[in-house]
């Protein structure tokens, strides 16, 4: 990783969007050291520009579409995994090659086949694990569709929703997949069964990774939806029952409207004195809150669903319960990839 960008402010545009400068490795090669050996995750790619092709002093803007994974969550997703000798195992996105490469030293190279749709990232990645002396199977490849292969385990680095039935399809009998559920930070651990599907559950451990894509960006479409929200006047305007919230840094709420309204993107701001929490989903309901300095709070709301009642639907259950039912929840994926998590009473189920 020899470039890498940090953010700076936030910048317009879905939750992430910033203002971003580039850092070069080699212009400080202690800062250098100490940041590959901190456990944090690296922004590598600000929507289509990737670091290095950054001269010094450049800046980008946008939301990251790749980064190096912090290495203690890596670890715990390969914990997860059970790994022993001999498997064969599929690491869905290579990224910077950080992943593969540990991948490579616990099992050998000629086990370990990794993908990412990004080319760009691919042939880097390879240079460098093959500069290491690790040389697995490294290709570029859409992970939503078709593999040529079978493994042992399959472990992913992006998030999906649903799981996509290429996955289950290659998985050998017994197989595990460790992956983590889009929109919601949950991590699924899950065998193949007979039928072509999976079971497990979703661990108490979180893990939020981005999404899968077929192209070099995200679609321009969320950003419009999260721009009509911040200036649009409700359909449905009211005082809010709570303070206003940053969703994607409460991770019991987050992943429980993750899997109760599933889709929903989020921003957050904070001024001097307000703050502003925008959802928007692909069907047209949208929501902007904002609390006052007064810690009065209005919230606006539109389309066919009320996504902030949803919200404070959860909150209240959270304060009523003392807990949120879906940690720690079985998981059934069907061979269609649905996912269906079940916990007491409760259950959900999310499709394509």
């Amino acid at each position: 990783m020899p470039r890498w960008w940090t953010s700076l402010v936030p910048a317009p545009g879905p939750y992430g969007s910033a203002i971003w400068e580039v850092r070069i490795g080699a212009a400080d090669r202690d800062s250098w050291r100490d940041t590959a050996y901190t456990d944090r995750s690296f922004v590598t790619r600000v929507s289509g520009v990737h670091a290095d092709d950054a001269d010094p002093g450049n800046r980008a803007i946008g939301a990251p579409t790749s980064s190096a994974t912090l290495p203690s969550l890596l670890v715990s997703m390969f914990q997860h995994a059970r790994i022993i000798d001999g498997m064969h195992v599929l690491d869905v996105g290579t990224g910077s090659g950080y992943g593969t490469a540990v991948l490579a030293a616990r099992l050998g190279g000629d086990r370990v086949t990794s993908i990412d749709v990004d080319p760009y990232l691919v042939a880097p990645a390879e240079e460098r694990l093959d500069r290491a002396g690790y040389r697995p199977i490294v290709r570029t490849l859409d992970a939503t569709g078709p593999l040529d292969g079978e493994w042992d385990r399959i472990i992913a680095t992006v998030s999906v929703r649903p799981i996509p039935t290429s996955w289950l399809a290659a998985l050998r009998p017994g197989g595990r997949l460790v992956t983590s559920i889009a929109g919601a930070g949950l991590l699924l651990t899950a065998d193949r069964t007979p039928d072509g599907g999976a079971e497990g559950r979703i661990e108490w451990d979180r893990a939020g990774f981005m999404t899968t894509r077929t192209g070099l960006d995200y679609p321009p479409e969320l950003v419009d939806r999260i721009e009509v929200a911040r200036t649009a006047e409700g359909e449905h305007v009211a005082a809010g029952r709570f303070p206003v919230v940053n969703v994607m840094e409460a991770w019991d709420l987050w992943s429980m409207l993750g899997v109760t309204a599933p889709g929903i993107d989020h921003d957050y701001r904070e001024g001097c004195d307000t703050r502003t929490a925008i959802m928007a989903h692909p069907d047209g309901s949208w929501t902007r809150a904002v609390e006052a300095p007064d810690g009065q709070v209005t919230v606006h709301q539109g389309g066919p669903r009320r996504l902030w009642d949803l919200l404070d639907a959860i909150r209240t259950r959270w304060l009523r319960e003392g807990h949120l039912p879906v940690n720690g929840a079985h998981a059934m994926v069907a061979p269609d990839g649905a996912i269906t998590r079940r916990r007491g009473r409760w259950s959900t189920t999310i499709a394509d």
